[in-house]
């Protein structure tokens, strides 16, 4: 592409969509990282603030984006930056109300359909099918193909089909178009995450954190339908469950599916989005991404000491990956290889891929279950709560979700504490209050302590959800946190099997789950290292 016309397509996205003057000129008082500074002569410095210990084998690409991410904390943080922040989170908002959904609207599906006696959850299983399908499409192709494509599609697929979920006439093409649904919304958090990764000031890494609040907003916006809908529009037993007086689970999924067809429309109109500086660079288009970097500094006021010239003088990295095609098979496992380059990364990523796993697991135990929860635990003689009761404790208890990244928000950049031990003390924390939930005795304590785990869990999801990014290399981050995702969804439909020969019914699904967040902190504790304090290539 000819300089003109790259200067063309930059000039049709983002810069010429909105005006503003930034978020302030100066030196960010958080500027607090002793960050690596690379001059064209090779320094010690690099070696001691390589994370991954990869810099031997990739030393080109190294500098670049060491580079790369010094321009950016030059920049600093502008509008631009926010506005990725805010419409990035839009896909961790579909994703949590694809989960919460399906797990509404599985009991009154199940009694319209005559599926009570299924040993697994179908509708749960489909969405959990439809998440490792978008993760694997999503989120293993994301590094080959790039960022834009899936950020500009992803959100149309889960919306539209969302909507054609709830005016499905049979349980098969429901469960169908849940999977559909679901795997457009099953690659988005690592998508997301790692993209807004790639553009922020390495002093504002944690910011990550603050997309978990709209993984909670799709939790509380779900709820609150449902607190809508669920309560009035729903059958009462199988013997009497026709379409006619059970459609609050299609009302439900007509509204949020539409809701989220707004949000795929902002995030086309509000920003066009561009390929990362630091993925481009991976793909060798040097020019490409010292223009976008060019393109905010001038835009929002703010210096930027790199020149193109500088760049380009660090060499060339390795073409044989980008000789082949995008969609090669083999150029696919070679971003998967690229997480395992290093004994650092080995071990590292086998620990990070064990807690996804474990989460998982664990998680949906509870979360996919809660509204049973809700309605029959803690009350004697064989009652349980009513509709109106049960989705409206189940609203408050999604309420509480917000709690969780604002409490792990100032833990994640708190000396001796930070991202590992803010993992820690969540995982704990969910773990103990887990064990505490199967022993409750009243509808009260039932709703107390379903709100501290939501609150509990989630920041742990917040800690997560910005560690993971960071934990990962540039030319294999959407890769590898795709496939930690992958494996996750794999286990959550493995989670759907334990559930159903256990049986929701009894406190067994809840102690497996409380066991598994005791693993995650004991992962967490032997990570190998910080990564907020360390150069992130």
């Amino acid at each position: 592409m000819d300089k003109t016309a790259h200067n063309s397509e930059i000039e049709r996205h983002e810069f010429d969509n909105s005006s503003g003057t930034g978020s302030g000129v100066g030196v960010d008082p958080e500027k607090t990282i002793n960050h690596v500074t690379l001059e064209l002569d090779d320094t010690m410095t690099e070696r001691s603030n390589d994370l991954f210990g990869i810099v031997t084998t990739d030393y080109i690409l190294y500098r670049k984006q060491a580079l790369i991410q010094d321009a950016l904390d030059e920049i600093g943080m502008t509008w631009f930056h926010w506005k990725v922040l805010i419409l990035n989170s839009f896909g961790y908002m579909a994703d949590s109300a694809i989960v919460v959904m399906a797990s509404i609207v599985q009991p009154q599906v199940n009694l319209q359909f005559n599926r009570e006696n299924d040993m697994m959850p179908g509708v749960s299983t489909a969405m959990s099918t439809g998440l490792l399908a978008g993760a694997v499409v999503w989120g293993l192709g994301a590094d080959a193909i790039g960022r834009r494509l899936a950020f500009n599609t992803s959100l149309f697929v889960c919306a539209i089909f969302g909507i054609i979920a709830g005016a499905m006439p049979t349980f098969l093409s429901f469960t169908a178009m849940v999977a559909i649904s679901s795997a457009g919304a099953g690659g988005n958090y690592a998508l997301d995450s790692s993209s807004l990764f790639e553009f922020l000031p390495s002093y504002k890494a944690h910011y990550v954190t603050l997309m978990a609040n709209t993984w909670g907003l799709g939790y509380f916006i779900s709820g609150m339908f449902a607190w809508a809908f669920m309560s009035d529009y729903s059958c009462p037993d199988a013997s009497n469950c026709t379409n006619a007086n059970n459609m609050g689970w299609r009302y439900l999924y007509y509204t949020v599916g539409a809701f989220m067809f707004v949000l795929a429309v902002l995030r086309v109109v509000l920003i066009r989005m561009v390929q990362t500086p630091k993925w481009l660079i991976t793909q060798e288009r040097d020019e490409e991404a010292w223009e976008i970097l060019n393109k905010i500094a001038l835009k929002y006021n703010r210096p930027m000491s790199l020149t193109l010239e500088q760049l380009t003088s660090v060499g060339r990295i390795d073409r044989s990956e980008m000789d082949q095609s995008r969609f090669s098979i083999t150029r696919m496992f070679k971003h998967v290889r690229g997480l395992f380059v290093s004994k650092k990364l080995i071990y590292s990523n086998g620990l990070l891929l064990m807690i996804w796993i474990l989460i998982g697991l664990g998680d949906p135990l509870y979360s996919i279950f809660r509204p049973y929860y809700l309605k029959t635990r803690g009350y004697q003689d064989n009652t349980v709560a009513s509709n109106y009761i049960t989705w409206r404790n189940y609203a408050i208890s999604n309420v509480c979700v917000f709690v969780g990244p604002l409490l792990a928000w100032p833990l994640m950049n708190t000396p001796y504490i930070r991202r590992k031990g803010t993992m820690v003390i969540s995982s704990l924390l969910t773990m103990v209050f887990l064990f505490a939930y199967t022993q409750i005795k009243t509808p009260t304590q039932n709703l107390a302590v379903s709100s501290i785990i939501s609150a509990v869990e989630n920041m742990f999801f917040a800690a997560l959800y910005g560690i993971t990014p960071e934990l990962l290399p540039t030319h294999s981050r959407v890769t590898g946190y795709g496939l930690f995702v992958a494996v996750n969804r794999v286990c959550n439909i493995i989670a759907n099997v334990i559930a159903g020969v256990a049986g929701v019914n009894t406190v067994a699904p809840l102690f497996i789950a409380a066991a598994m967040f005791g693993g995650i902190s004991l992962c967490s504790i032997i990570l190998p290292f910080e990564p907020s304090t360390k150069f992130v290539a």
